[in-house]
């Protein structure tokens, strides 16, 4: 028998005056879940002030819990010009130190003050955590990447000149997000009557929040923060053979695969343990990122990359809920292992360790800090912005309440930058 037209017609106006019902419902209680974030400080995930409030759509494919790439943006700075009328004698020299997540702040305030006070910046060497451990800038980075996106924003020089041999140069610390007022009063002054600098950055808090206003230092941050620093050719071709490998392994996941950042050193420390009044932790073991993943709908034939280095019996928890979870040492090419893990260095494997992280499908940082906050600037970029930051307190299981606030309030510096 047929359906009466005026009883169809009035079911599927009401089946959408449901749909737009929990849609509202939906939204108001994503909004009231991020009003109720407490105001980060640097052992929270963020280390950033949100000022947005602004909610990013985040659309869901079609199976399972993984959320389409957003687009991938274009940067939208552009060059400063550089004046030749304001170039002095002066050099700056600095290191990259303390991995890869530091790198590119570093590059950027040195290039900052460079430029303030047009003098040459050196091509930066890079420390290792141990005493002695020094490599070049080329080990790890591509140089003429470097070269070229600081062209015209400030003179470089590969080798450091026989005048600024170390012994010889003032040591100046420079504040992260170093401004113009600072190198006005602390750094100038000894500049100009030294000639020739050593910059040591230092981080008193982890600030990745975007400006109010966007003013020519900025513009020259994001040139040196998300222009300069590349892999150099066999670090990217490890990088590569490492992502392809992982999407092998998940092909049951459709060849999508989660990168987390746990590193157990980091998590035996006494603050990491610590919680917040709201019962929020900066950091999760292993079991917890197992639950919680499992909590988000992950399969558990999905192939999970940590950062910790070679396994350990604590990683068992995470890899009895999902049995393809690996380290570094079971992803590696067999080739390029001993240049890897046997020379003496760290540095090289923690580049790896950020680049894949920065490239997987979803990333969950287990640990807050600068690891999290760039591995996020880069992934913005690419568009890849399924960041999801684990948090115990919540009830939810709806993917978009763990969405980390750098993309849902789009309040990360990366956002100056790209549009």
């Amino acid at each position: 028998m047929a359906a009466d037209p005026r009883h169809v017609i009035g079911a599927v106006l009401t089946f959408t005056m449901f749909a737009m019902l929990g849609n509202m419902i939906k939204k108001d209680h994503f909004d009231l879940v991020e009003a109720r974030l407490p105001e980060p400080t640097l052992n929270e995930f963020e280390g950033i002030k949100v000022t947005e409030k602004a909610v990013v759509s985040l659309p869901m494919t079609s199976e399972g819990p993984w959320l389409k790439d957003s687009p991938h943006l274009k940067p939208c700075w552009t060059k400063p010009p550089l004046k030749e009328s304001d170039q002095t004698k002066g050099f700056i020299s600095f290191s990259l130190t303390n991995g890869p997540e530091y790198h590119a702040s570093q590059i950027a305030d040195a290039v900052v003050v460079a430029r303030y006070l047009g003098a040459t910046l050196v091509l930066p060497d890079i420390r290792g955590s141990k005493p002695g451990e020094v490599r070049k800038f080329q080990d790890i980075y591509d140089i003429e990447k470097l070269l070229k996106s600081l062209d015209g924003v400030v003179k470089v020089r590969r080798d450091p000149p026989v005048e600024i041999s170390s012994r010889k140069l003032a040591v100046v610390r420079v504040p992260n997000r170093v401004t113009e007022e600072h190198i006005f009063r602390k750094i100038e002054p000894i500049f100009m009557r030294k000639g020739n600098l050593r910059l040591a950055t230092y981080f008193p808090s982890i600030n990745m929040r975007k400006p109010e206003e966007k003013t020519d230092y900025d513009l020259v941050t994001c040139v040196a923060m998300y222009g300069t620093l590349g892999l150099q050719p066999e670090m990217n071709e490890v990088v590569d053979l490492m992502v392809e490998r992982l999407r092998t392994l998940s092909r049951k996941s459709g060849g999508q695969f989660i990168a987390v950042d746990l590193r157990l050193e980091l998590l035996e420390k006494k603050g990491c343990r610590k919680s917040d009044s709201t019962g929020r932790k900066s950091c999760y073991n292993p079991h917890e990122i197992g639950l919680f993943l499992q909590k988000m709908g992950f399969n558990k034939d999905t192939a999970i990359y940590l950062t910790h280095s070679k396994w350990h019996s604590s990683l068992d928890a995470l890899k009895n809920l999902f049995p393809k979870t690996y380290t570094k040492e079971d992803i590696i090419p067999a080739e390029k292992k001993s240049k890897f893990f046997n020379s003496g260095s760290t540095e090289l494997e923690k580049a790896l360790d950020f680049y894949v992280c920065s490239q997987s499908d979803v990333f969950v940082p287990a640990i807050s800090g600068m690891f999290y906050a760039n591995v996020a600037g880069k992934r913005i970029a690419s568009g890849k912005t399924q960041i999801l930051v684990p948090d115990q307190t919540s009830s939810s299981a709806s993917m978009t309440d763990f969405i980390s606030p750098y993309v849902t309030k789009k309040d990360h510096f990366a956002y100056s930058c790209f549009c």
